[in-house]
């Protein structure tokens, strides 16, 4: 399996480093997350629940962080096991860049999975992972992105008119505009990606 994508989140790109390396915001963020621990230096345990179609199982996965350029990006490997279910392993390579006052998040996963979850199908599997990141950013947006400026907001005496809208940024629906970020964020996407 192998997912790229962007994602706007609503905070500076200081505050979305810190996010992803706040371990109470990725749990609470993380769908089915039941708890995440460090493990060693730049390492962490994830324990989570999730349902592939018809598999549903619980899931613990290592993850390790590396080439970590605060607060720009970082690499992580993970690896997780499911019982029965089966397992998933891969990478994820994550990087930050300020857009204005927000933050630009881009990700490429590559990952593999054994198991009951490759005989599920990479359909199936692929549009479980989606929604997992799809569900993480929306939460993490919430919990740390800012509300979009209204025109009102925009004006004052440096910008007596609305700015007009930078023609590079993807267009993102108004539902999609809650996200999230890097540093173990950036772990748990992944683990959360490859692990359901």
């Amino acid at each position: 399996m192998e997912m790229t994508g962007e994602q706007l989140i609503r905070a500076t790109q200081a505050e979305t480093w810190a996010a992803l390396n706040d371990l109470a915001v990725l749990k609470e963020c993380v769908p089915g997350c039941e708890s995440i621990e460090p493990a060693g230096e730049n390492q962490f345990t994830v324990l989570m629940t999730a349902r592939v179609g018809p598999v549903s199982a619980k899931f613990k996965g290592r993850m390790t962080l590396s080439n970590i350029v605060p607060p720009e990006s970082y690499s992580i490997a993970f690896e997780g096991q499911g019982g029965v279910a089966g397992f998933a392993k891969g990478a994820a390579d994550v990087a930050l860049a300020s857009v204005g006052h927000d933050t630009r998040l881009s990700y490429k996963v590559k990952a593999n999975v054994g198991g009951k979850l490759a005989q599920i199908g990479s359909r199936l599997v692929d549009a479980a992972a989606n929604k997992v990141a799809g569900d993480f950013f929306a939460a993490f947006n919430e919990k740390v992105g800012k509300p979009a400026p209204t025109a009102e907001e925009h004006r004052d005496e440096h910008h007596p008119e609305p700015v007009a809208r930078d023609p590079d940024l993807p267009q993102v629906a108004d539902s999609s505009l809650a996200f999230f970020a890097a540093g173990s964020l950036v772990v748990f996407v992944v683990a959360l990606l490859t692990l359901i």
